[in-house]
């Protein structure tokens, strides 16, 4: 495909860990080019004075966040802004027309109430009825033609991945407990205390418990799924960059089920999925810098339960890689187009 025929694409935020991996995806994508990237920080640089490995792969000079000009320069617009911030970008650039994929937590929730509870009061809530969760696995046929898509949260979609076709199958009735781990790149790239490399090393940590941000959003898709319990989620601390691994627990007929012909049945052909079974449980190294979920799972019949394993690269899969699959499915190229790298190892 020549450059002159390849869709423009912007990405609003283009300097935190989210905006860097979708360069790194669209880059080198054969079916887009990226025309425009903002960031407020940054306003004024070229993206190779804030990431030196971009020097010589991309010339571009970032410009401060304006919906209207990405609107103007490309058909579809990433945004890779924090929560809060999204909504009136999102507007301006579907007001101009345009398809939106949104990375922030703006559009997941489709109650304002709860959104409210978590985030503060929604800016556009007649926006929420029209956003796609964008799980292509989940939710494909929407996604190819919606104007909005909110990119999922990335212990969201590991979680999710490994429930849905349980609860699909009448299996989550009973109880739920997410146990997940990421690395520290799932907090962004603001300086943090708790973030600092001697903070992290050499520990091992759970925060947030009961009180994060992705549990709603995991009990909405559960529940429209056909899940009858909310979910213990408890999400814990890795000292390494990049990953999210989650043990999950089903209590109750899930541990009597043939999980290995409910899962093919719901992701044998699904290409981004790779199911482990009873084999070698999944590994971050199995996933790191690619757009897969691997899914592996035990049963306990003596204690009840089911036991999931999901592992996912949570700046991939579990964010930035998965709104490339979207914007695929938007603009008709086939799904796994510039998807289909090796995970990085060792």
């Amino acid at each position: 495909m020549g450059a002159d025929a390849r869709i423009p694409v912007a990405i609003v935020g283009a300097t935190g860990y989210v905006g860097a991996e979708l360069l790194r995806w669209l880059i080198p994508h054969p079916g887009v080019r990226v025309v425009f990237t903002s960031s407020d920080q940054h306003q004024g640089k070229s993206l190779a004075d804030v990431y030196p490995f971009l020097r010589g792969v991309i010339d571009a000079t970032l410009v401060p966040h304006d919906a209207v000009a990405a609107a103007a320069a490309a058909e579809v617009v990433f945004l890779a802004v924090p929560h809060g911030t999204a909504v009136p970008l999102a507007e301006a650039a579907l007001a101009a027309g345009r398809r939106v994929i949104d990375a922030s937590a703006d559009f997941r929730l489709k109650d304002p109430a709860v959104y409210a509870r978590w985030y503060g009061t929604h800016a556009a809530p007649h926006l929420l009825p029209e956003s796609v969760y964008g799980i292509p696995e989940l939710y494909r046929d929407a996604i190819r033609s919606a104007r909005l898509i909110a990119g999922p949260g990335c212990y969201p979609t590991g979680a999710l991945l490994g429930l849905v076709p349980l609860a699909r199958a009448g299996l989550v009735t009973d109880s739920v407990v997410i146990d997940a781990k990421s690395g520290t790149t799932g907090a962004g790239r603001s300086a943090k205390v708790e973030q600092l490399f001697a903070e992290v090393t050499e520990n091992f940590r759970p925060y947030a418990i009961d009180a994060h941000r992705h549990a709603p959003e995991i009990e909405q898709e559960l529940r429209a799924a056909g899940g009858k319990v909310t979910p213990v989620f408890v999400p814990h601390l890795l000292p390494v960059s990049r990953g999210i691994l989650s043990t999950i627990y089903v209590s109750g007929k899930a541990a009597e089920a043939d999980l290995g012909a409910i899962f093919e049945k719901a992701w044998g052909a699904e290409p981004f999925i790779s199911l482990r079974g009873e084999g070698p449980p999944p590994e971050l190294r199995d996933v790191r810098g690619t757009n897969r979920c691997a899914i592996g799972w035990r049963q306990s019949r003596a204690a009840g339960q089911a036991i999931i394993v999901t592992a996912i690269d949570n700046l991939a899969k579990g964010t930035s890689s998965q709104a490339v699959q979207c914007m695929n499915l938007v603009l008709g190229l086939p799904e796994t187009t510039g998807l289909e790298a090796p995970a990085l190892a060792p």
